[in-house]
């Protein structure tokens, strides 16, 4: 990925010598035009198009961002309701995740978004347990982690 990175770069400067143009416009038009060109020649280079992983980051911020204002939005109403009628409870949540820092950004997510926490780690790093503020149904819970945060993890690093 960081090769394709540099390489489109380099077409984008190589772009901006021929038009003898040097601004951040003709960066970006060449930064197409390179964009352009490894995407047509991903077939006979052997590589995945690292734009898809791109993409998918901006569509991991995207959720994140969904999900903050979903939870924000929940935890408000819990606050304002003038009865508790809440069921906190601590969930064990198992990933597909592979690497130590998918398992890590997946808790971060988790613990960011208010009315959740991610508490620890099981021993070989599969399990992570989150306490919430109202839990309702645990497997529901679990599924909507796995859904969301967890499948858009795996489109950014796969």
């Amino acid at each position: 990925m960081a090769f394709q990175i540099l390489l489109n770069i380099g077409i984008a400067l190589i772009w901006m010598l021929l038009r003898n143009e040097f601004t951040g416009v003709e960066f970006m038009l060449g930064y197409i035009v390179g964009l352009a060109m490894l995407f047509l020649l991903r077939r006979f280079l052997k590589f995945d198009f690292y734009f898809r992983r791109v993409i998918a980051m901006f569509k991991l911020i995207g959720l994140f961002i969904y999900k903050l204002i979903l939870s924000n939005i929940d935890v408000i109403k819990i606050v304002l309701s003038p009865k508790m009628d809440i069921t906190p409870g601590i969930i064990a949540v198992p990933t597909k995740l592979k690497t130590d820092w998918e398992v890590t950004l997946l808790a971060t997510l988790i613990s960011l978004t208010p009315g959740t926490l991610s508490m620890d780690f099981s021993e070989d790093g599969k399990t992570i347990f989150v306490h919430s503020i109202h839990v309702p149904d645990k497997d529901e819970a679990i599924k909507e982690i796995h859904d969301s945060f967890e499948k858009a993890i795996l489109e950014v690093t796969e």
